[in-house]
């Protein structure tokens, strides 16, 4: 046998070794250049900067939960999205927001009252994988079972870059103008009493405290019918917040076909 002929082998199989494991890596993160941790956090420009500047002037309730190194940097690497952005800064440098007492959950990398981080949420909802492209991600959810998106062309190829709201008295996604920074000032300072207006009841403060951040109140009759308009009568159930997406998603279909 030649000499030459084992290390011929030995090259084969690292170059079969190589492709497999890049072939591995772009299935599970849906880019072939994948960033580093490094690269996605090693910066003194991040978009951290916009809340420093929001909190002071907060008018509502706003707690920033306490985020777990690990669970941060495992969170920015599965999105790949850079502290230089502000969804990214609040990714991971919290691990989520509240307001209101837990009306509104901004989500971040995830903490014990908000279990759930950002690529998390959206692997299998915005995107089939960690790191794949999308089309709209979510970033925040309500009490009431409405959802937050940043779209990027998939729910509107017009209002690109704008958070939409999926609200759950209309089922329909519409956007609410703000970027996702003015979307923060929404939410710090904005006016939310009004925002749901007739979608609050009498004691919901306590409920909303007390309700986890992995879960929504599911209300029958549903506030999109005409039973449902009057919110102090509606029953209120806790619902896995995954359920509530998924049926809210069912339900807009149904109701797009009439």
């Amino acid at each position: 046998m030649s000499e030459a002929l084992p290390f011929l082998l030995i090259f084969k199989y690292m170059k079969r070794t190589t492709f497999l494991f890049a072939w591995l890596m772009i299935g599970l993160y849906g880019r072939s250049q994948i960033k580093t941790l490094k690269e996605l956090t090693d910066t003194s420009d991040t978009g951290w900067e916009v809340v420093r500047e929001l909190l002071p002037k907060a008018t509502n309730k706003v707690e920033i939960l306490p985020r777990d190194s690990a669970r941060a940097n495992q969170a920015v690497y599965q999105s790949q999205l850079a502290v230089q952005t502000t969804l990214g800064a609040v990714e991971y440098m919290t691990g989520g927001i509240m307001i209101d007492g837990g009306w509104i959950r901004i989500i971040g990398s995830g903490s014990p009252r908000l279990p759930r981080s950002l690529p998390e949420w959206n692997k299998g909802k915005s995107v089939s994988g960690y790191g794949h492209e999308a089309g709209f991600y979510l970033v925040a959810d309500d009490v009431l079972g409405g959802f937050f998106a940043l779209n990027w062309g998939g729910l509107d190829t017009k209002d690109k870059g704008k958070v939409f709201y999926l609200a759950p008295d209309d089922l329909q996604w519409e956007s609410t103008g703000n970027g996702y920074g003015e979307f923060l000032e929404f939410c710090f300072s904005g006016d939310l009493k009004q925002f749901y207006k007739g979608l609050r009841w009498k004691n919901w403060h306590q409920q909303a405290d007390t309700l986890s951040g992995n879960s929504a109140f599911y209300i029958m009759p549903p506030l999109w019918s005409a039973e449902g308009k009057d919110i102090e009568k509606d029953e209120r159930h806790a619902v896995p917040i995954e359920e509530i997406y998924s049926h809210t998603l069912a339900l807009q279909r149904q109701v797009l076909k009439q």
